[in-house]
C-alpha cells in the first residue's frame, strides 16, 4: 500500500517541481503554543503531538498568549471604574470590541456583543428576534444553531409567538437553494440562519446566493461563523449578511469570548440576555430602564482578557498576506482528502457534490470499525489528535448515514503536511495489520487496556470522565 507522503513524492519528481500548494502546507502559517509539546505512546516513547482537532478548539496563537501576559498586570474591572487601571482595562475592552468588529467588516451601524461563544451569541440573537417572527434554519447545522430556535417539541418559543422551520437539505447545492427559494416564497421570515462552513464536512451553501433569497424575500440573515471566521475570514459588509457569531476558542484565543456582531435595531430593542449590572441606566423596584446594545447584552463584569485575546487573534489573522490563510488550508485539505481517499474501506462524508471551496474540516469513516477505537488508536499509538463521535450534529450525521459518529481531522495555521502524512500513514497501518494495542470500552469512551502512561492528576478526573462518556455512546434508538 503506498503511503501518502509516497505518493506526493512520486507526484513532485514526474512534475519536476512542488507545487504551490505543497509548499503552502510545509510549514505552520503562524506560530501556536504548544506546537511542541510531545505525548507519550503506549509502546513507552513519546512523539509531538499533531492536534488535527482545530474544529473543536484551536491552540492559542503566540502572538495571543504574548499579549494576554503583557496586559495581565493592567486588569481591572471595566466601565464604572475611576481607578487609572480600571480606565486602562476600559481602554482595552472597547478597542478590542472594536478590532472584533472590524475583522468580520462590521459596517457603520452594527454593533459588536462580547459573549463567550457561538453557541452563546445565538442565544442571545434568539432572544432578540421580534415577536412574531418565523426562523428558518436547514438541518445541517450544529446544534448552536439549531436548538436556539426549536424546542425540543418544535413548537412555538414561550410567550413570543415565534415559530421555526427546519428545512431538510436536498441531495446538491443547486437543489438545497432551489428549496430555500420555494420556502421564503411560502410564507414570511423574520430570518434565516445558517452555518458559514459545516463543522463536519467544512462545505456550505455560497452566501452570496443565500443573502439574495433571503433578502429578496424580506427576511435577515444570520450566519454561524464558528468555522468560517477562523479559516476563510469574513466581512458583513461585503456579503450583506445582517449578523455573525463566532468564537474565541475556535480563532487561536482560547480565553473564554467570543462575539455577536450585526444590525444594531434587534438588539437595542430586544429583551436583555442577562438581568444584572452594567446593563441598565436606572433601577427602582417598580420599573427598570435598560442600556442599548451592547452594553444591554453584557450584564456583570465582562470577560476583558478573553475580548483582548481575541480582539489579538482577530489582528494577527488580519495581517496575513491576501490569500495566505486560504492556501495553507486548501493545500492540507486537498491532501488529506486525497490521502484518505487512496486507502480502501476510507469513506469521506460530503454534503453536496457540488459544494464550493470548503474549509479544513475533514469527517470518515474507516471500514466498520468503532470512530472511538479510530480515535484511541491514533492518539495512543501515534500521538495524534483528532475527534470522534457526532459533533453537536446529530441530524447531519444521520442524514450522511453516520447515525453512530464517525471520525473528524480538522486543520489550522499551526497545522503542516507532516500532520496531514502521518495521520494518514498510521491509518494505513490499522487497516494493514490492526492496532498494536488493546483497547477496551470504559464508561462509553475506548481506552488503552491497563494504560501506563502517566496522566495529570486532578481530583474528580474519574467523575469527569464518567459524565464525559454520554457524549462519546452511540445514538439513543428513536
Amino acid at each position: 500500500m503506498t503511503t501518502i507522503t509516497e505518493l506526493f513524492a512520486c507526484v513532485d519528481e514526474v512534475s519536476g517541481t512542488r507545487t504551490a500548494a505543497a509548499r503552502a502546507g510545509d510549514a505552520p502559517l503562524l506560530p501556536v503554543v504548544g506546537a511542541s509539546t510531545t505525548v507519550p505512546l503506549v509502546d513507552g516513547t513519546s512523539r509531538t503531538y499533531a492536534n488535527l482537532d482545530c474544529a473543536a478548539s484551536a491552540p492559542a496563537l503566540e502572538s495571543v498568549s504574548a499579549r494576554v501576559a503583557e496586559v495581565l498586570p493592567l486588569y481591572a474591572s471595566v466601565h464604572r471604574g475611576a481607578g487609572y487601571l480600571s480606565q486602562v482595562s476600559t481602554a482595552l475592552y472597547e478597542a478590542s470590541r472594536q478590532a472584533i468588529a472590524a475583522f468580520v467588516g462590521a459596517r457603520k451601524d452594527d454593533v459588536a456583543v462580547i459573549t463567550r461563544n457561538t453557541t452563546d451569541s445565538l442565544n442571545l440573537l434568539a432572544g432578540v428576534v421580534p415577536p412574531g417572527g418565523a426562523v428558518l434554519v436547514l438541518d445541517v447545522e450544529h446544534h448552536a444553531n439549531l436548538l436556539p430556535w426549536v424546542q425540543h417539541s418544535g413548537g412555538a418559543h414561550a410567550g413570543t409567538g415565534r415559530t421555526a422551520t427546519i428545512l431538510p437539505l436536498e441531495p446538491t447545492v443547486a437543489a438545497t437553494l432551489d428549496a430555500l427559494r420555494a420556502e421564503l416564497a411560502r410564507r414570511p421570515y423574520a430570518l434565516l440562519t445558517l452555518t458559514g462552513a459545516s463543522n463536519v464536512t467544512g462545505e456550505a451553501l455560497p452566501l452570496d446566493r443565500v443573502v439574495e433569497l433571503a433578502h429578496a424575500a424580506g427576511a435577515r440573515v444570520a450566519v454561524d461563523g464558528a468555522q468560517l471566521v477562523p479559516h476563510r475570514g469574513f466581512s458583513l459588509a461585503d456579503t450583506d449578511v445582517d449578523y455573525v457569531a463566532f468564537s474565541g476558542h475556535k480563532t487561536y484565543a482560547p480565553f473564554g469570548a467570543g462575539a455577536l456582531v450585526g444590525r444594531r435595531d434587534w438588539l437595542d430593542t430586544g429583551t436583555p440576555y442577562l438581568a444584572g449590572g452594567g446593563a441598565v441606566r436606572d433601577v427602582r423596584t417598580d420599573r427598570t430602564v435598560w442600556q442599548p446594545a451592547p452594553a444591554r447584552h453584557e450584564a456583570g463584569s465582562p470577560n476583558v482578557l478573553g475580548a483582548i485575546a481575541l480582539a489579538q487573534a482577530c489582528d494577527t489573522l488580519a495581517a496575513l498576506p491576501a490569500g495566505a490563510l486560504e492556501a495553507h488550508e486548501q493545500a492540507l485539505r486537498a491532501r488529506l482528502v486525497a490521502g484518505l481517499e487512496g486507502l480502501d474501506g476510507v469513506h469521506v462524508a460530503r454534503i453536496w457534490p457540488d459544494s464550493p471551496d470548503p474549509v479544513g474540516v475533514v469527517t470518515f469513516t474507516v471500514g466498520d470499525l468503532n470512530p472511538g477505537l479510530v480515535a484511541a488508536y491514533l492518539s495512543a499509538e501515534h500521538g495524534i489528535g483528532v475527534r470522534d463521535g457526532r459533533f453537536c450534529a446529530h441530524p447531519l450525521l444521520a442524514h450522511l448515514g453516520a447515525s453512530h459518529g464517525a471520525v473528524r481531522a480538522s486543520v489550522g495555521v499551526g497545522t503542516t503536511r507532516e500532520h496531514v502524512d502521518r495521520l494518514v500513514d498510521a491509518l494505513a497501518a490499522l487497516l494493514r495489520r490492526g492496532a498494536q494495542a488493546e483497547y477496551e470500552v470504559v464508561d462509553g469512551c475506548w481506552s488503552v487496556v491497563d494504560d501506563t502512561r502517566p496522566l495529570v492528576q486532578v481530583q474528580g478526573l474519574d467523575h469527569l470522565a464518567a459524565t464525559a462518556a454520554a457524549a462519546c455512546g452511540p445514538a439513543l434508538d428513536d
